[in-house]
């Protein structure tokens, strides 16, 4: 591991530095610079970011949010992904189960509030998480949906105070299909039932052919993101 100095400046150079880097070459940057104290999280909707990670980071930890809201096959990929790569998954879990959350705020929080929803279960669960890496890597890429066009390659979070790596920021649609075929790695089965972006069950729905993406996401309200990317 590299002394990191300044993790803006650091970022900021990185950033540049890397735009035309490939997936494996960002994520062996990330190995180099912040050594244990770097970490890939997933929502398991695919397994390509975990994949990469494993074969340039192996051991590397995979922070997985388990909201106890999650649809099975989610959870049957991470588990998949447990047993057959070389990769520490990390099941993190709320501070309050579902039960509890529905005795202290009502139940489903997440059909009247789900911004608080996100709050308790996915967002505050990674903050505490997130006290342990100084960077982590998600799988955001820049076609994904308008929202998301802008997504850079390494940035500085300043609200978290943390490096965030996006190492497959600049891929498309068919190359995440292409690694996946070539590597036969395990797909979360709802792709391929129409839903575009997999979160939480009760707030997740298929999408028409041509829709936004996101646009399964949280439906009923203004919203497209939980509050864990749109972060400065």
């Amino acid at each position: 591991m590299t002394t990191v100095g300044d993790p803006v400046a650091l970022a900021e150079r990185a950033g540049r530095d890397l735009e035309d880097a490939t997936a494996e070459e960002i994520l062996a940057w990330a190995a180099r610079t912040f050594g244990a104290r770097f970490c890939v999280t997933s929502s398991f909707a695919d397994t390509v970011l975990v994949h990469l990670a494993s074969r340039i980071v192996p051991g590397v930890d995979v922070v997985f949010l388990d909201t106890g809201l999650h649809f099975s096959e989610t959870l049957a990929v991470r588990d998949t992904v447990a047993a057959t790569m070389p990769v520490r998954v990390r099941s993190i879990r709320p501070a309050l189960t579902v039960a509890q959350q529905d005795e202290r705020h009502g139940p489903r929080l997440y059909a009247r509030d789900p911004d608080l929803c996100c709050d308790l279960r996915k967002v505050r669960p990674l903050e505490e998480t997130f006290a342990g890496y100084d960077a982590w890597a998600a799988g955001l890429r820049r076609d994904e949906s308008p929202s998301r066009a802008g997504t850079r390659v390494v940035h500085y979070e300043h609200s978290r105070r943390k490096v965030k790596i996006n190492p497959i920021a600049r891929w498309t649609q068919a190359q995440v299909d292409a690694y996946t075929a070539k590597w036969r790695l395990p797909v979360n089965p709802l792709l391929h039932a129409g839903y575009a972006s997999i979160g939480c069950a009760p707030c997740t729905r298929a999408v028409a052919p041509g829709e936004d993406p996101r646009a399964g996401r949280w439906a009923m309200f203004d919203k497209s993101e939980c509050g864990l990317h749109d972060r400065l």
